[in-house]
């Protein structure tokens, strides 16, 4: 798990798929996606997770160094160079929605193996001050490794590129991300933000909140890690 917990950058996208193109999705995300971005200079990891119902919705996600990893040179020339089978692949995506984040609180540490499950919670907020006991309170709760607030990078998130041409999406509205990595299935997670929340009443005033219960399909670590 060397490298991991360095990443201050981070990009997530939600996708659904169509459903008779999935299987052929994850042969690309697997064989040739993940593989190319995590050799890219300063990403460490990049996962996928699937919605925890089993339908085609899809959060895939990669971490980097620092949030200028994700406007580099090298990044964007690969963005803007897409493979056939890639210019394939995101014909097939449906309600795409592409941010950019920099971490603003974390907590915890990743567990002996990559997250199984997942909580995606995106929302706006009017205050974040009291992010950083938020983020510790939901990481204390037993079954939870680590919990982490990201806030959108707009002006990164915003950059135009082939890639984004095809797929036709773009940011989302909400500007914070919250991902809770537990052992267990939902409701660990749920109880965690509940407590936290309890504790911690000025994080309460969320709006526009989209929620997400994710389980792991794949997670493909950068050679140097």
């Amino acid at each position: 798990m060397a490298g991991f917990a360095d990443a201050t950058g981070l990009m997530a996208f939600w996708s659904d798929i169509d459903d008779d193109y999935v299987l052929r999705y994850q042969e690309w995300h697997n064989c040739e996606h993940v593989p190319e971005r995590v050799a890219i200079p300063g990403f460490l990891r990049g996962r996928r997770y699937r919605d925890g119902s089993g339908a085609a919705h899809f959060l895939m996600m990669y971490e980097t160094a620092a949030t200028s990893v994700l406007s580099s040179d090298a990044y964007l020339a690969a963005l803007n160079a897409p493979t056939d089978w890639t210019r394939e692949a995101l014909t097939h995506f449906r309600n795409p929605v592409r941010n950019i984040y920099s971490l603003l609180a974390g907590a915890g540490a990743p567990g002996a193996f990559c997250a199984p499950w997942l909580m995606a919670l995106r929302f706006n907020a009017p205050d974040v001050e009291a992010a950083q006991g938020w983020v510790a309170s939901i990481a204390s709760a037993d079954g939870i490794d680590r919990a982490q607030l990201w806030a959108v990078d707009e002006a990164v998130s915003g950059i135009q590129t082939s890639e984004r041409k095809i797929y036709g999406g773009g940011p989302g509205e909400q500007q914070y991300l919250l991902l809770i990595e537990a052992t267990s299935p939902g409701a660990t997670t749920e109880t965690a933000l509940q407590a936290a929340d309890r504790a911690t009443p000025g994080m309460t005033s969320r709006t526009d909140v989209i929620p997400g219960q994710y389980w792991l399909e794949i997670f493909h670590e950068a050679p140097e890690n």
